[in-house]
């Protein structure tokens, strides 16, 4: 406490002293007090206290966003292990989980869940500045593959509700009760991610964190759920068949997990059923991966205020671009004449299916390897150029990194399984060494690939520049002549007028550099396209080929298949979108 500050005396008059020291403080006692006390700096305030409440505060919110993470994390693990331990057991037989058991507990993931993201959206309506927007959160082609997938997951529950109605007589009810709360939470959850997927949340973080981690894990363990019972109708052979070879989808179709066989079906719609249900499972599963990568994005975003910058706006234009699209699209329609080929050529034979399967693993092989050859160009075309890589750090971005590498890992898992039994089986036969080829060339393509999309990705985005003219003000120089050099007029008149061309007919050249990174963006982006038709609507060769399924055994390989492809079908996804960011900013 100030002590002194409005008396001075002759020793603060010359400069000697503390106005908050008494003028009659000894000099013994000064040298104490200086001992313990530290003599503040001139420019200071001396007399004004030091508090630390200010740090203490941002100590507390560190602290309090600490435990938010910690318990957010907790609880999806917790979820996920409970998860993972019902939806393997449900898998064997001689354990006494059964599916339903799994639908129980899935229902009440649904139920906790749908009922949390209707009180997010209640609670921030009502609340201003509640909630901020990252503009690079929640893409659009991630919302709307997500409503797209959806809306065929509802189809699909709807069908799985008139179906398992003619097993009431003889099944758990809770058969049908599952699809119906499964759809209210569908429903729920497409809007809750189409109009939240983008926000930084200001207020309850510590709630919202778990409450975005509690949807996380649901779509995990839905997930984990959809793919074992894919993965089921996959590698579930007839009972009544001899036959020692056996194909993803008759297998399919002879038994789906409704339940026991002994239950039989009320009405003969049933199995039309089945066959729709071996079309909509890959969209099912993809529902689950979207809605999960949106759910991430928003726990990361949770406190998080986005800075927003003055973004350029970039227009997709085919000016200039055409070999890619060209080649793309002849790409596509060769691949689809092939995949129809391959698909009639196993339904009509499924012991003989040499033909068809050759047809399908050549043009694989085609396509892949013509995109591996165009994904090197674009690098080197990366290599030679001087563009800077963004400095700005963007968690979206950092994310599309990890999912385009994640996802990648599904095909590598597949391709190198491949390789493997390939290589120790000697790859005798025709098929066999296609399918070695195939795996290969895939490997290849995947890395390049992905390097290209990251790089392109990192790279600072081209800004067209108006061009400008300049014309010289001949009466300047009239003037500039008589050298009346403080005159008005030569103040108000510029000597150079600058014109900036803004007319609609204008047009940039395209240098040659940014032309064929344009062309390869756009040749990716359909060859990934028809990679991502083929799997996605029924193309199974790893299980129309019989050689990996003898050398791993049918549960083992039929497991590594029906874990990795949903990631590649994802990561096919991905691909277009991201190219399609590097298409735009090229």
């Amino acid at each position: 406490m100030c002590l002194n500050t409005g008396y001075q005396c002759k020793c603060l008059l010359e400069g000697e002293g503390d106005p908050c020291e008494p003028c009659r403080m000894t000099e013994k006692h000064k040298k104490a007090e200086e001992a313990h006390l530290e003599v503040p700096e001139p420019t200071e305030s001396t007399c004004k206290p030091e508090f630390t409440h200010s740090s203490s505060v941002v100590a507390h919110k560190e602290k309090s966003q600490h435990w938010g993470w910690v318990v957010s994390g907790i609880i999806c693990v917790n979820i996920l292990i409970i998860g993972c331990a019902l939806v393997s057991g449900s898998a064997y037989e001689e354990i006494n989980i059964s599916t339903t058991h799994v639908q129980i507990y899935l229902i009440i993931l649904f139920i906790l869940t749908t009922a949390w993201m209707t009180y997010y959206a209640a609670y921030t309506a009502k609340q201003e500045n509640a909630i901020y927007s990252d503009s690079h959160a929640g893409p659009i082609w991630l919302r709307g593959g997500l409503v797209a997938f959806g809306i065929l997951s509802v189809i699909m529950n709807i069908l799985k509700i008139a179906s398992y109605a003619g097993y009431l007589h003889c099944d758990s009810a809770v058969k049908v009760a599952f699809p119906v709360v499964k759809i209210a939470f569908i429903v729920t959850q497409m809007y809750f991610m189409w109009f939240h997927a983008r926000d930084c949340l200001q207020v309850q973080k510590n709630l919202s964190r778990c409450g975005i981690m509690l949807t996380l894990s649901t779509n995990l363990v839905l997930w984990m759920a959809l793919v074992t019972e894919e993965s089921l109708h996959q590698t579930t052979a007839p009972e009544s068949s001899n036959k020692t070879k056996y194909t993803g989808r008759s297998a399919y179709l002879s038994r789906a997990s409704y339940g026991d066989d002994k239950c039989k079906c009320s009405h003969s719609s049933c199995s039309i059923f089945k066959q729709v249900y071996y079309y909509l499972y890959p969209f099912n599963i993809e529902y689950s991966l979207f809605a999960a990568t949106l759910a991430y994005i928003m726990w990361k975003n949770v406190g998080r205020v986005a800075v927003e910058h003055s973004h350029h706006q970039f227009k997709l234009s085919l000016r200039e671009i055409v070999f890619g699209p060209i080649a793309g699209v002849l790409l596509i329609i060769a691949g689809i004449a092939t995949f129809i080929v391959y698909e009639l050529g196993i339904n009509i034979d499924k012991y003989d299916n040499h033909h068809a399967l050759m047809v399908h693993f050549v043009m694989n092989i085609v396509i892949v390897a013509l995109m591996s050859l165009a994904s090197c160009v674009g690098c080197g075309i990366f290599k030679i150029d001087h563009r800077g890589h963004v400095a700005e750090k963007n968690p979206t971005r950092n994310l599309d990194v990890i999912l385009l590498v994640g996802t990648s890992l599904g095909q590598l898992i597949i391709s190198y399984f491949s390789i493997v039994a390939m290589v120790a089986t000697g790859a005798s036969g025709h098929l066999n060494q296609l399918n070695l080829a195939w795996a290969l060339v895939m490997v290849m393509q995947l890395g390049l690939q992905n390097y290209f999309i990251i790089e392109g990705l990192h790279r600072e985005p081209h800004h067209e520049i108006d061009p400008v003219t300049i014309i010289t003000n001949p009466y300047i120089k009239e003037k500039d002549m008589t050298k009346n050099e403080g005159s008005e007029l030569d103040i108000k008149m510029p000597t150079e007028i600058v014109l900036h061309d803004h007319t609609p007919e204008q047009t940039h050249k395209l240098s040659w550099k940014r032309r064929i990174v344009k062309e390869v963006c756009a040749f990716l982006l359909l060859g990934n396209i028809i990679l991502w038709i083929m799997p996605a609507f029924g193309a199974r060769p790893q299980f129309d080929l019989d050689t990996e399924m003898n050398f791993y055994k049918f549960n083992m390989w039929a497991a590594i298949v029906n874990i990795g492809l949903p990631f590649g079908i994802f990561y096919r996804m991905h691909s277009v979108a991201s190219l399609f960011e590097v298409f735009v900013h090229a």
